[in-house]
């Protein structure tokens, strides 16, 4: 369940705060849009937000098979931040000072905003026999009692000079459970996650307050003993049709844990997650931790965390103590963690498994032990290859210096490198028989791994943006 854990993280946690990490950020000022469970009372009243969400999928089993429904779910909690009128010993409980609510407030090099953050909720179902739910279906309600609990601020001497009050509003619903038959072995199986916290104005309600009575990031993780689940996402053909008949809302129902065998011992557990996933999804092992945007590149969000001025990493700190560790975190990565976030090659699923970088130095239409290309380009590369081109009046090669002049068609990026040196890699013929120059920039630290042709340091120029050198410019 580690390898499973860790997907609902990433899931629950999916949006929670976004780049650049500071309360003052447009972005941060919309949350909670994925997996929003609303009271009822609020989405009939609003007409937008939903009040409940559901997960079909099929399942293989007979009347002894045991079923599990875990839901869980974040809870958001307001966070105000009091400054003290007087001053109170780090020891004091902060109930006879007299506080009064501010915008912001310093203490020390630390500074507090009010936002709103977030607790996770688990809720423990027993498991059923799915027999009973083919008989009738099972309701499980729960709540949550309100509370309010005081984090004292302290400068450096001890003294208290404000605090964190953080407010849980009460929350009140029920999850249903239930299955009916396709076939003599498979049952379609059905859970609901109702939202029935009553509030007494809800119509005067914006979606911020309301989001306060909200499950947010909701999902469900469907366990079985004694049988196993179906794929929704690639039934087997003859239970296509039932498949698609299964209602989902506000979930999307993937195979979780080790990719083995469908049948006896094999798709124990299916996530319903509140965003799009593909069956088995996983975490990529060079990611240090979550980012909270979980569906952006890592490296791209650790480098521009890296670019942060100092007042704005100050900021990120004080947002939200998730914010404050991920920042610690993206500063203390050392060369070669960050040389992993650079990419990797993974093997393809359903084809042959690349466990190793290929050697794409060798002969490219090779083909390995197995039978297959050696290499992933080897079928765009079988056809000849063009051994030289004549360009403004010269002849150029493999190999030979030229310069880049992009034309008015050429991209951003394109146009960042006019004017440089680069190296011929290839000359190369497209699909619709137009001619490419691919180049290496001699300025690139990681060239060589455009003469070894991996992306992103390999690029594409027509014969018309290639200005080629002669004389001593060439041989320099």
């Amino acid at each position: 369940m580690n390898q499973v854990d860790s997907v609902i993280q990433a899931v629950l946690y999916e949006g929670y705060m976004l780049y650049p990490y500071r309360a003052s950020a447009v972005k941060n000022r919309q949350r909670w849009t994925f997996g929003g469970v609303y009271p009822r009372a609020y989405s009939v009243a609003s007409g937008s937000d939903p009040w409940m969400t559901q997960t079909e999928c099929l399942l293989c089993g007979d009347a002894d098979a045991r079923v599990t429904v875990a839901p869980g779910f974040l809870q958001v909690a307001d966070r105000t931040v009091l400054a003290a009128s007087e001053d109170l010993s780090e020891g004091g409980t902060g109930n006879t000072t007299p506080w009064r609510v501010v915008p912001v407030l310093d203490v020390d090099d630390r500074r507090f905003h009010p936002w709103q953050e977030a607790v996770e909720r688990r809720l423990a179902l027993p498991s059923m026999r799915l027999g009973e739910l083919l008989d009738a279906s099972r309701i499980e309600p729960f709540a949550f009692a309100g509370s309010a609990e005081i984090e004292l601020l302290a400068d450096r001497e001890g003294v208290a000079r404000g605090a964190l009050r953080r407010t849980h509003a009460a929350l009140v619903g029920h999850v249903g459970v239930g299955a009916e038959r396709v076939d003599d072995r498979v049952c379609r199986l059905t859970a609901r996650i109702v939202n029935l916290t009553p509030l007494a104005d809800a119509g005067a309600l914006t979606r911020d307050a309301a989001s306060v009575y909200a499950l947010v990031s909701c999902h469900m993780v469907l366990s079985l003993e004694q049988g196993w689940f179906l794929s929704s996402m690639d039934p087997p053909r003859a239970l296509a049709e039932a498949s698609a008949a299964c209602r989902n809302i506000g979930t999307w129902p993937v195979l979780v844990g080790q990719d083995g065998e469908e049948g006896e011992g094999g798709h124990r557990t299916m996530l319903a997650s509140p965003i799009i996933l593909y069956d088995f999804p996983q975490i990529a092992p060079e990611s240090a931790g979550d980012l909270f945007d979980a569906t952006e590149i890592d490296e791209i969000l650790t480098l521009r965390i890296l670019a942060m001025t100092d007042d704005e990493k100050r900021e990120m700190a004080a947002t939200d103590e998730r914010a404050r560790a991920l920042l610690a975190r993206t500063e203390q990565l050392g060369t070669q963690q960050l040389q992993k976030l650079h990419g990797a090659m993974r093997h393809i699923r359903g084809g042959a498994e690349l466990t190793e970088v290929p050697d794409l130095s060798g002969d490219p239409g090779a083909l390995n032990e197995s039978g297959t290309p050696s290499s992933p380009w080897a079928g765009l590369d079988a056809g000849p290859r063009l051994a030289c081109l004549r360009v403004g009046g010269m002849e150029i090669r493999v190999g030979d210096h030229v310069r880049l002049r992009p034309r008015s068609r050429a991209d951003i990026f394109d146009m960042a490198l006019n004017g440089q040196l680069a190296t011929i890699e290839s000359i190369e013929r497209d699909l619709e028989d137009r001619v490419h120059v691919a180049v290496t920039v001699d300025c690139d630290p990681g060239k060589d791994f455009g003469l070894a042709r991996m992306p992103g340091h390999r690029f594409f120029f027509r014969p018309d943006e290639i200005e080629p050198l002669g004389g001593a410019e060439a041989q320099a």
